[in-house]
């Protein structure tokens, strides 16, 4: 077997992979909702709803579960990483998130007062960060698809 060919028939990998694609699209097409513009950057951006970071590592580890069995070590450390994942989502990065949108509004203000204008690059990303209910929504998508994926 070539390895290409194990890559995309590694149902643990793939349901990671297609868990992060989906909340991509979504968080896309719910920001097109949301903000009445679509904005392609939410396609490999992080934050937003659902949380990519999130639908990957719970796909990867019931992916594991169903692939090696609950008690193995592999599913173990996917589901220990998955936790992490998430709860870094919501703390650190969160916040992170919101002192990124303060600073960038002290910027603005700073480029007014100055007459200088900053440069796009200047600005601080403001979408690093997950509230827990894009987080939960996150996780219940990667579910699914490792469900589907091992139907």
């Amino acid at each position: 077997m070539n390895i290409f060919n194990q890559i995309v028939t590694n149902k643990i990998l793939m349901s990671g992979v297609l868990g992060w694609a989906m909340a991509q699209v979504l968080k896309t097409i719910i920001f097109l909702i949301v903000n009445k513009k679509l904005q392609l950057e939410r396609l490999f951006g992080d934050g937003g709803m659902p949380s990519g970071h999130s639908a990957t590592v719970s796909a990867v580890a019931l992916s594991a579960g169903l692939e090696c069995g609950f008690s193995s070590p592999v599913f173990a450390v996917a589901t220990i990483l998955a936790i992490v994942v998430m709860h870094d989502a919501m703390g650190v990065r969160l916040e992170t998130g919101k002192q990124a949108k303060v600073l960038n509004e002290m910027m603005d203000l700073l480029e007014k007062l100055s007459g200088n204008e900053l440069s796009y690059e200047d600005k601080l990303k403001e979408f690093v960060g997950h509230t827990p209910f894009q987080v939960g929504m996150g996780c219940l998508l990667g579910l699914l698809v490792a469900g589907l994926m091992h139907m």
